[in-house]
């Protein structure tokens, strides 16, 4: 098994209510008037009210190349995942004292939305104590599914090395992805979801020392499933062009909830031994309203299950991977009573599904 002691998250600094972000791209798309009057209302049927950037205004009516804006990837990645690591360690919401840094013995890193080599956590290592024998795995691609993906690593891991210590990074910074000359649907529906945001989740074993350091019920990882589709590659994505990484976003991804998802669920539900009535709330990525109500009618569940779902997706919009580890720190802030089961879930390039039973002790 494998126990989640603490989150910690770092935000963008600069943040920007939907409406804004509306009359931007209104202004900048080169859509005639009747396409959108068509498109614009995806901004307010999104539930978003406010999302955080790690650029301001200004940087999105620019042009930009892939090099300027990775550029700005990998120092702010640096920067916030410094910050992120730093509350998740010392975050006396989870915590009985802080963590030594030299006491993680593997850093996973996940991201989706920039490029660097050597991989960001290489650079954490150097602004930290970390111990040179640190294991280092980087993931790249998973997008939204890696919030889950990466601790499903972590679980692996520590079923082999229950005495050791995972600390799984989250950073994803959507608006640098943005493309102001791209015209289709799939970009405009893109611009109106995703936000920036940077997550750190410090997991041990069942026999780590750090587990005294526990505050309240933690959730336990009991088990992971992870699926993919075959043939679905072109479901969602990044096409990788001079200008950047253009989003693919494709419509059936409702439809493919409903079938592909719920067998995977069907089976994974099974195989736990568990039921729906079993479950008060579900730590599911918020992909967008559509994905959640999709989540909400395979499981027959009515929104209060999804409570945290909605909220973060309302706060800070889709941040890919980053996104349902801030719906699990919601949850886990309310130290939910010992014996709680829930299931985390995300969906991802590929198309792919990551589920991962919890319950609370």
């Amino acid at each position: 098994m494998a126990y989640i002691l603490s989150v910690g998250k770092s935000e963008p600094q600069y943040e920007m209510e939907q409406e804004k972000v509306k009359d931007l791209v209104e202004n900048l798309f080169p859509l005639s008037d009747r396409e959108k009057q068509r498109l614009l209302p995806v901004f307010d049927h999104s539930l978003i009210e406010k999302r955080q950037f790690v650029v301001e205004e200004e940087w999105f009516k620019q042009t930009h190349g892939l090099r300027a804006r990775n550029e700005i990837y990998v120092n702010e990645a640096y920067r916030h995942a410094l910050s992120a690591i730093d509350e998740c360690l010392f975050n006396p919401l989870f915590l009985t004292e802080k963590v030594g840094v030299d006491l993680i013995d593997m850093i996973i890193f996940v991201s989706t939305t920039g490029l660097a080599t050597p991989s960001i956590e290489a650079r954490l290592m150097n602004a930290r104590n970390f111990r040179e024998d640190v294991k280092r795995v980087p993931l790249f691609g998973l997008g939204c599914a890696g919030g889950v993906s990466g601790l499903a690593r972590a679980y692996e891991f520590l079923k082999a090395y229950p005495a050791k210590n995972v600390l799984v990074i989250n950073v994803e910074f959507c608006s640098l992805t943005f493309q102001k000359t791209d015209s289709r649907k799939s970009n405009f529906v893109g611009t109106a979801l995703f936000g920036d945001g940077v997550s750190a989740t410090l997991v041990t074993g069942s026999d780590s020392v750090l587990r005294e350091k526990q505050k309240g019920t933690v959730p336990v990882i009991k088990g992971t499933s992870s699926r993919t589709k075959k043939d679905s590659i072109d479901v969602m994505g990044w096409d990788i062009t001079d200008t950047g990484f253009e989003v693919i976003f494709n419509k059936s991804i409702p439809h493919l909830i409903k079938a592909f998802w719920k067998n995977h669920l069907d089976h994974f539900m099974q195989s736990y031994n568990l039921e729906a009535d079993d479950l008060p709330f579900i730590v599911a990525h918020p992909g967008g309203k559509k994905v959640l109500e999709s989540y909400q009618e395979v499981l027959q569940k009515n929104t209060e299950a999804f409570q945290a779902s909605y909220q973060v997706l309302r706060d800070h919009g889709n941040m890919s991977s980053v996104t349902v580890c801030y719906v699990l720190y919601e949850y886990m802030k309310d130290f939910p009573s010992t014996g709680t089961k829930s299931v985390m879930a995300a969906l991802g390039p590929g198309f792919s599904s990551e589920l991962m039973s919890l319950e609370w002790v």
